[in-house]
């Protein structure tokens, strides 16, 4: 029997890395899953990796628009969610001094509103005993020079899991966030660094991994297989860490 036989999925930015590595797991675990992007060109590409089980709406998650067109959608076509991973999220180097509103607003805009009206709107559509995971980042507890406002947006991520059990506790829905370590993705390009920098970046890190090495998003992907599944039925608020163990130290 597979983890999610016949589970109904959604992930949030499942067009590249992370997202796209667990909406994968996801089918490959027995899910039929609804992946968004905000480039169309993007999400063909993935539903092709994907292969089976899988619809691609094409929507930003910080335009509730959109929003009420994917939910609009899913229940059309498959009346329900047992699944949420809210993976859509972004970040770009600002150190203190130089961050612009514009820096601001673009970042909490998707990584805190659009995670949070994901869920909110989604709320109709799921049933007793779903399962919602928040995608946050070892950055919710760690310092990172020129990262802070992303760092912020993920400590509210993390926050938002503790305060929605007790939101959705008589609907026994269980809300965890998985806080991934340093993992290149597609995701890093928009780092604002050039190639070097960003190679530089990732070697430092790893240096300060005890396994000493980077994640891959596999490795992600499988963890939130299991926070999705009935292996994690009595797993409730946690923050979990797939990081190496570089948050640990």
């Amino acid at each position: 029997m597979k983890k999610l036989e016949g589970k109904i999925a959604l992930v949030t930015g499942g067009n590249s890395g992370i997202g796209l590595a667990t909406a994968k797991q996801f089918v490959a675990e027995g899910a039929y899953v609804f992946i968004t992007g905000r480039r169309q060109t993007e999400l063909d590409a993935a539903v092709e990796a994907i292969g089976k089980n899988v619809m691609a709406v094409q929507s930003d998650v910080s335009n509730l628009a959109d929003l009420d067109r994917l939910f609009a959608t899913i229940k059309q076509e498959q009346g329900h969610l047992d699944i949420i991973f809210a993976n859509a999220g972004g970040g770009q180097i600002a150190p203190l001094g130089a961050i612009t509103e514009e820096h601001f607003d673009k970042t909490f805009n998707t990584n805190v509103k659009g995670l949070l009206f994901t869920v909110q709107k989604a709320l109709p559509l799921l049933p007793e005993g779903a399962s919602i995971i928040l995608n946050a980042s070892i950055t919710s507890i760690k310092g990172t020079p020129a990262f802070s406002v992303y760092s912020a947006t993920k400590a509210a991520v993390r926050s938002f899991a503790r305060n929605w059990i007790l939101d959705l506790r008589e609907r026994k829905i269980r809300v965890n966030a998985i806080s991934p370590g340093v993992v290149p993705t597609p995701g890093y390009d928009h780092l604002g660094l050039n190639d070097q920098q960003l190679q530089e970046f990732v070697d430092s890190q790893a240096s300060a991994i005890p396994l000493g090495r980077v994640g891959k998003p596999d490795e992600i992907a499988k963890a939130v297989v299991f926070l999705a599944s009935a292996d994690s039925s009595f797993v409730n608020g946690i923050e979990l860490f797939v990081d190496g163990g570089m948050a640990q130290i």
